[in-house]
């Protein structure tokens, strides 16, 4: 299978790479980055490239008070709050309950021998998990994947106050917490405090946000991705089979080959320069992480999958101050994913005849709406 809306943006990475890497598009006003050297330098050099936007009239939403939207300082001691309630801990914690919740999930949908990665395995997983790890309920999973789907541009805006629905949502849930704290990240991010200072109401509901978002929908997609390459590269199944231990390999090259994040945004915080061109304070800059992922002077063949490839700097989790917190329970999830698969079927693929939806070519995500797979049992 070659999906070809993805594969011509290969070529046109390529294209963007060698003959204009850095180059401002009128359509978009903004400025669009494809080498690798530069988008590293956009995503990590937070003094020239800011994540803060600061618009004239506009009042702040807990989004523009999270992690993704703060430069230093306060992002060092936004995350330094955060970090004691998101642990290493936290999410290894979770190992068993990801288990459970695959294999009942494969349970309920792969017992005819077809299911769809996205809509039956990939969704109500990750917003299983992150919802319990929150503390909310996941029986309001299609809510979240609602509110999701509208923030990360997947579904076209509907003309609905979403975010006023989940900062109201979250709020709710954060008075239940003050009132009565549990064993749970809401009641952990209350508790935090660096210098006897807790989260502002507006950092908390951020948090939550971003979170809920982040915590499913760069997974879902992940996985999505993963099931495509098996598609694209159907010997990686029996490889992977044979030996689990290049399951991780596997997985970074995923994230490499088919990044479920296209690029992220950031605006010049002063005039400089960046791949011979003069870029001025105040403009937009969309640094794509898709491409650099695939630059030449950085990875050899990319266009081949390699999950032995050695080393895999990919940036598909960002780089510096803003690499993802969320990092290691996507692997965490995807790895467990894999490996109960692989244990269970002897075969995946797409489902004869079944036509892939990519996601909006213009949006934040990559990866495809809906993955019908059919499962042969071992």
């Amino acid at each position: 299978m070659q999906n070809d809306a993805y594969f011509s943006s290969f070529a046109w990475y390529r294209h963007m790479r060698e003959h204009a890497p850095v180059t401002y598009s009128e359509q978009h006003q903004q400025w669009m980055v494809f080498r690798y050297a530069d988008v590293k330098r956009v995503l990590s050099d937070y003094e020239t490239f800011s994540s803060e936007v600061e618009s004239e009239g506009h009042n702040p939403t807990p989004i523009d008070a999270s992690l993704v939207a703060l430069d230093p300082p306060r992002h060092r001691h936004l995350r330094s709050l955060v970090t004691q309630a998101f642990t290493p801990r936290t999410v290894t914690q979770a190992t068993a309950r990801i288990e459970q919740l695959v294999n009942d999930l494969l349970e309920k949908h792969a017992g005819r021998g077809e299911m769809d990665i996205i809509d039956d395995l990939a969704y109500p997983l990750t917003v299983t998990i992150i919802a319990e790890i929150l503390g909310v309920p996941a029986a309001d999973r299609a809510r979240f994947r609602h509110w999701s789907d509208l923030l990360a541009g997947v579904t076209p805006f509907d003309g609905s106050d979403f975010m006023g629905e989940m900062s109201a949502y979250f709020s709710h849930m954060l008075d239940e917490r003050r009132r009565e704290p549990r064993e749970d990240l809401i009641s952990s991010l209350l508790a935090a405090q660096v210098g006897g200072e807790h989260l502002s109401t507006l950092e908390l509901l951020g948090f939550c946000i971003l979170l809920l978002v982040a915590g499913n929908i760069t997974t879902t997609h992940l996985l999505g991705n993963v099931f495509l390459c098996f598609d694209e590269f159907p010997h990686l199944l029996d490889a992977l089979a044979r030996d689990p231990m290049l399951l991780p390999g596997a997985i970074e090259e995923v994230l490499r080959y088919r990044s479920p994040l296209r690029f992220m945004f950031r605006v010049a915080k002063k005039d400089t320069h960046l791949g011979g061109q003069s870029i001025h304070a105040g403009q937009w800059i969309s640094a794509y992480i898709a491409s650099a992922n695939h630059d030449e002077a950085v990875f050899s063949h990319p266009e081949r999958f390699e999950f032995t490839r050695t080393p895999n700097p990919h940036l598909s989790f960002g780089h510096g101050i803003h690499y993802c917190l969320g990092a290691p329970l996507a692997r965490l999830e995807t790895r467990i994913v894999l490996e109960i698969m692989l244990q269970r079927f002897s075969s995946i693929q797409r489902h004869p005849g079944s036509t892939l939806e990519p996601l909006d070519p213009q949006g934040f995500m990559q990866g495809v709406k809906h993955l019908p797979v059919m499962v042969g049992f071992r």
